[in-house]
C-alpha cells in the first residue's frame, strides 16, 4: 500500500508537488497523468526515493520512507521494478544478459537467474530471442525487454515512466495488456502516461496532477 499525506515536494522556489493526499492499495493498477511539468516524475521519484519529501508524509508498504535510512535505500527499492520509455538497455549484452542483471547486482545463484530470466522472457513473449541483441529488435521488443527485467526479481510494484511514448497504437495497447497481467497476480502497478485516450478505454483508476496539485482520482487515506 502507498499513502501520501499532504506531501509536498519543494526545489529552490518552485512546489513540484503540493499537499498531496491519496492512497493506492496493495494489488491496485493505477494511471498517472497531467501536463508536462505537472508533477508526474516527481511523484515516481518520490516513490523511489530520489527524492525526499519536503513536508508531509509519504507511507510505502507501512514503511514510513523519511525514516529509511540512505544506507538501507537499495533495500527498500528491491520491492520496486522500474520501466523506463528510453529502455535503457545495454547495447554490448544479450537479451538475457540485460534481464539478469538485477538478480547479478542481488547475489542471486546462476541456477536461480537462469530459471526466473526465461520465465520473464516467457512471460513477454520474447523467450526465443533470449540471445539476440537488443539493437536488432523493435521498439516495442526493447520495451517488452525492459519490462521483462522490471520484473524478473518479482517486485511487489511496478513502476512504469511513459512506457508507450515512443510506441504506435496497437504496440501501446499490447504493452498495457502485459501490465495488466502482471497487476492480475498481484503486483501493484504505478504508469505514468500522457495517452489520454488508450488509458481512459482501459478500467483502472486515473491520478491526474495539474501544477503539482491532485485534480483527480484521488482515494481514501
Amino acid at each position: 500500500m502507498i499513502v501520501f499525506d499532504r506531501v509536498g515536494k519543494r526545489f529552490d522556489n518552485h512546489d513540484a508537488i503540493r499537499d498531496i493526499s491519496l492512497t493506492i492499495d496493495s494489488g491496485e493498477m493505477v494511471f498517472l497523468t497531467g501536463h508536462s511539468g505537472a508533477g508526474k516524475s516527481t511523484f515516481l521519484r518520490l516513490l523511489m526515493l530520489l527524492e525526499r519529501p519536503t513536508s508531509g508524509c509519504l507511507m510505502v508498504n507501512h514503511r514510513d520512507t523519511s525514516r529509511v535510512k540512505r544506507r538501507a535505500i537499495g533495500t527498500y527499492r528491491r520491492d520496486f521494478g522500474i520501466v523506463f520509455q528510453d529502455h535503457q538497455l545495454l547495447f554490448d549484452r544479450t537479451v538475457f544478459d540485460n534481464v539478469a542483471l538485477p538478480l547479478h547486482i542481488a547475489g542471486f545463484e546462476m541456477r536461480d537467474v537462469n530459471r526466473r530470466v526465461r520465465a520473464a522472457l516467457d512471460k513477454v513473449g520474447l523467450l526465443q530471442r533470449e540471445r539476440a541483441n537488443p539493437a536488432v529488435l523493435s521498439g516495442g521488443e526493447q520495451q517488452r525487454v525492459g519490462i521483462a527485467r522490471a520484473v524478473v526479481a518479482r517486485p511487489k510494484i511496478l513502476i512504469a515512466d511513459e512506457p508507450t511514448g515512443n510506441l504506435d497504437p496497437q504496440l501501446s495497447a499490447e504493452i498495457m495488456s502485459l501490465f495488466e497481467a502482471f497487476n492480475q497476480v498481484g503486483v501493484m502497478v504505478v504508469i505514468a502516461s500522457h495517452d489520454l485516450a488508450l488509458i481512459s478505454r482501459l478500467r483502472h483508476r486515473i491520478i491526474t496532477l495539474n501544477n503539482g496539485r491532485l485534480v483527480g482520482g484521488g482515494g481514501h487515506l
